[in-house]
């Protein structure tokens, strides 16, 4: 039972992100503060959906097929949150 809802909740942490596409078409989303605090924010849901993954497929054994497919995607999304991150930080400390 335990496997089958870190699986599901894996499986909604996949399409959170694509949350921010209907959200960025109004145009107080792309004022510049809240621009980057909402991209901020996408970026650590992102690189926590992927941690959360990790652990549930290797501590807790969650290894279906489907948990599969979300350890590869949300993967791919820690790594591309840490760059998002990254881009927006070090040209403030440079």
């Amino acid at each position: 039972m335990k496997n089958k809802i870190l699986t599901a909740v894996s499986t909604i942490m996949l399409f959170v992100p694509w949350t921010i596409l209907p959200l960025r078409t109004f145009d107080w989303a792309l004022e510049s503060p809240v621009a980057e605090i909402m991209i901020a924010c996408y970026a650590v849901f992102m690189i926590f959906s992927g941690v959360f993954t990790i652990i549930s497929y290797v501590r807790a054994k969650a290894q279906s097929n489907l948990m599969k497919v979300c350890l590869i995607v949300n993967s791919l999304y820690a790594v591309a949150g840490v760059a998002f991150l990254g881009m927006m930080i070090i040209p403030k400390i440079m």
